[in-house]
This record gives C-alpha cells, sequence and structure tokens, in this order.
C-alpha cells in the first residue's frame, strides 16, 4: 500500500543560522510556521515546508551546502528574479532549461544552490 504524505519538510542545518534565517524570512519573505530560538519552519505552499535549524544547538551538522539544490517552480519566474536582483542576491540570468522550462540560480548564505524554474508557455 503506497504511503500516503501529507506534507514534506526540507530541513537545512546551518552554521550560518542567523544569517540564513534572515535570508528566507526577509529576503525571500516566506511565511514562518514555526520559530524557537534554533529552528525556523517556512511555508513553501500548502503542503510543502523548509527549515532552517542552527546546527550548534541540533546532532546533525551543516554540509555546507554541498551536494543539494532546493528546486522551485514558480508562477512568475521575472518577478521573482527582479525581487532576487535587488536583494542583491545575485542571480544569474534565465535561461531555457531542457526540460521545456526557464530557470536561474542563486544561494542562500550557508551555500545551498536554490533553482527557480517556470514551465515555458506554449505560443
Amino acid at each position: 500500500m503506497p504511503v500516503k504524505l501529507l506534507t514534506s519538510n526540507t530541513i537545512l542545518y546551518c552554521r550560518k543560522w542567523d544569517q540564513t534565517v534572515h535570508f528566507y524570512r526577509e529576503l525571500l519573505a516566506l511565511p514562518v510556521l514555526f520559530e524557537n530560538n534554533w529552528f525556523v519552519e517556512f511555508e513553501l505552499n500548502a503542503v510543502s515546508r523548509l527549515s532552517i535549524a542552527d546546527e550548534n544547538r541540533a546532532s546533525v551538522k551543516s554540509s555546507n551546502g554541498a551536494g543539494m539544490t532546493i528546486a522551485l517552480e514558480v508562477a512568475d519566474i521575472e518577478a521573482l528574479w527582479d525581487q532576487v536582483r535587488s536583494a542583491k542576491l545575485n542571480p544569474t540570468s534565465i535561461r531555457a532549461h531542457p526540460w521545456n522550462a526557464r530557470v536561474f540560480y542563486f544561494s542562500d548564505p550557508e551555500g545551498h544552490r536554490i533553482e527557480v524554474w517556470q514551465k515555458r508557455r506554449s505560443d
């Protein structure tokens, strides 16, 4: 019998906890669902979460961004690109992706790569 998942949460363990929380809360303006003095859970959508944990208070340590991409599908790639550029987060240019999408990349303070993509519209 398949497992019925209700939500999904990716937890990033960070050495640069304060800066990374600020990045997701203030610069990307993600809504906070829960927080305490070492853990913040952000809402991505109704069933997806992204949490930031302070590695100094957890048993899991930071990967320093190695080997991880956070891929976010958006409805308006240009609007988010403008927001990321205005926040001086150094996004790449928006370019075509081979999977019938447009995409750009940038990184959070801990070094996690963030991929933002949108399906190409059919003309």
